[in-house]
């Protein structure tokens, strides 16, 4: 079986060719031996000091009971009087809390290199983003022929939005169909085949006695008798369809 990971396997001990990896092991490398040192201090008493400076040239510093006064003894020769015991154990106290607060501080800075390469990183994405897409530029960094180009773009997007504008207002001002206030009628004319009965609340025009009728011509003269014309036999057998009418729309009135 294949193992996905590298576990605790032993790591090749060359230098980090990747700048991120590269400053995120510094970190976690530098707060580990300032650890190391410290407990040393506090379980053997030894007066220790570490300078180390980083890949971007950042100077980091942990020393017991002080970087300076460690650095002075050795650069002199001195050896320094042994402390009581009551010294000892405040200078235990003071060293632990030391420790911590370098701890804290190396954690901080240690965050402060991270968000400062996801910032660049950031900005090398905005940066191939704007090559790409140049309109997202800030107009002041555009060329004339992108400035051209965006003002012929910017004048077609508003001659679509005038023609959508006025398409909304035709369909909102379009005339409504006619519905009858009785919602069994409604969409039915008076004339239309679909009526099966005679409609109770259509309204009638009242009738006017001041109408005037055209007068009966009595001079006019009818077609000529024809003697020759044979017309059709008579059947005494045929009957003929009973006079009826109907009140129904359907047919007329009458």
């Amino acid at each position: 079986m294949v193992r996905s990971s590298r576990g605790r396997q032993r790591l090749e001990m060359v230098k980090i060719p990747n700048d991120s990896n590269l400053m995120v092991t510094f970190s976690k490398r530098r707060s580990g031996l300032f650890k190391k040192a410290s407990e040393l201090s506090t379980l053997c008493g030894a007066e220790v000091t570490l300078i180390v400076f980083s890949p971007g040239k950042k100077v980091f510093s942990f020393g017991h009971p002080s970087v300076e006064k460690v650095v002075e003894q050795y650069l002199s020769g001195s050896t320094p009087p042994r402390p009581s015991g009551a010294c000892q154990l405040v200078e235990a106290h003071r060293n632990a809390r030391i420790c911590d607060l370098s701890m804290n501080l190396t954690q901080l800075q240690e965050e402060l290199e991270m968000e400062k390469k996801r910032g660049e990183e950031l900005d090398n994405l905005r940066k191939a983003s704007q090559s790409q897409y140049w309109w997202d530029r800030p107009i002041q960094e555009l060329t004339l022929a992108q400035l051209e180009q965006f003002k012929a773009a910017l004048l077609d997007l508003k001659q679509n939005l005038v023609r959508q504008a006025q398409r909304v207002l035709l369909q909102n001002s379009a005339p409504q169909p006619f519905f009858s206030p009785n919602p069994g009628t409604a969409g039915i004319l008076p004339f239309d085949n679909r009526n099966t009965g005679f409609n109770s609340n259509m309204a009638v025009a009242p009738f006017s006695s001041n109408t005037t009728m055209a007068p009966f011509n009595t001079n006019m003269p009818g077609p000529p008798f024809d003697a020759n014309m044979a017309g059709a036999p008579f059947d005494a057998n045929m009957t003929g369809a009973p006079y009826a009418y109907t009140l129904g729309y359907g047919n007329g009135f009458f």
